[in-house]
């Protein structure tokens, strides 16, 4: 499988990296069973999340035994010192290894360093020395926050949403790591399954120095993966062309559905119910407008337009105008 030097590290990692946060939705044998088939498929680096529920035991279930050939990273998204040595120990004992490659802060509305009070990157330079963790890294889906890690040099990673939908902005921060030395790792490279062609999406961050990690819960869709070893899709006129239309389609503002402005005090979906009008055009409708998913979309209705969830957007979105306009959408599918 062709791999990756990601970044400093020099980790060299699979270009179809696994993202283990979709199989928290699977049992325990089908996870096991998926993770397996990625190893043995030629996929050499994981990355999960203490936040992911039990996505840390299954891969620790899986992959265990084959620990030292395999890439893994996890997340804390801890705020308290206490609470990164408490979520850091949790991680080693479920994913069963006794080291984390690239441990990563979680989203963090701000860029830890050191000295600024919270003790946090102390706490990660101190994981680091007793040999818990290989490489610091940091995730977000603020441009700011990502900026400053990279301009900060106190990490090694940088985890941020790439995609052929992404604006000139993304493409300067993978850039900017590369003249940094630092590690790019893709996330939602299928723009949280509002990209249907993975071909497309592959071929084009094929362009890049990034390593893509795919959301992978289904088997087919690891075969999908699987199966560009030996055919990697090129970035041809044909899928150009439809990366033109898709930009189109798709300018202006929308739900990458990240879900950081959860839980709703009302109980809406709101990653769901956000861009209830691109998945409708976009996959299935049917699937959309069963008894559930009208029960789910009526919660707009009861909106508090409390605002937490517009203030808690790393996109700035005007969330509650947004659920307002896709409930309107939704009920001309009725």
């Amino acid at each position: 499988m062709e791999k990756i030097r990601l970044g400093r590290t020099g980790l060299m990692v699979s270009k179809n990296g696994f993202g283990a946060l979709p199989i928290q939705r699977v049992s325990m044998e089908d996870a096991c069973r998926i993770l397996r088939k990625a190893y043995e498929g030629g996929i050499n680096y994981f990355d999960t999340a203490r936040f992911y529920t039990d996505s840390e035991e299954k891969l620790g279930m899986a992959l265990h035994d084959v620990r030292e050939k395999i890439i893994i990273s996890t997340k804390t998204m801890t705020t308290t010192v206490e609470g990164f040595w408490e979520q850091l120990n949790t991680s080693l004992s479920l994913l069963q290894t006794d080291y984390i490659d690239i441990y990563q802060f979680h989203n963090p509305a701000f860029c830890p360093k050191p000295g600024d009070g919270t003790g946090l990157y102390e706490a990660m330079l101190e994981a680091k020395e007793k040999g818990m963790i290989r490489y610091i890294g940091i995730t977000n889906h603020r441009l700011s926050v990502a900026e400053e890690a990279i301009k900060s040099g106190l990490y090694d990673t940088l985890q941020f949403p790439f995609s052929y939908l992404a604006s000139e902005k993304e493409e300067a921060l993978v850039r900017m790591c590369e003249e940094q030395d630092m590690g790019f790792i893709c996330m939602k490279a299928l723009a949280g399954g509002l990209i249907t062609r993975s071909d497309v999406a592959y071929a084009y961050l094929a362009q890049y120095p990034v390593a893509p990690i795919w959301g992978i819960q289904k088997e087919s869709e690891l075969d999908e993966f699987l199966s560009y070893q030996e055919n990697p899709p090129v970035l041809d006129e044909e899928r150009k062309a439809y990366i033109a239309k898709e930009k189109e389609e798709l300018a202006g503002e929308f739900c990458r559905g990240c879900g950081y402005c959860m839980p709703c005090p009302a109980g809406i979906e709101i990653n769901t119910c956000a861009r209830m009008s691109l998945l409708l055009r976009r996959s299935p409708a049917a699937g959309h407008l069963t008894a559930e998913g009208q029960a789910m979309m009526k919660k707009i209705e009861g909106c508090l337009n409390c605002g937490k969830c517009k203030s808690k957007c790393p996109y700035g979105l005007d969330t509650p105008t947004l659920l307002r306009k896709n409930y309107e959408d939704y009920k001309t599918f009725l």
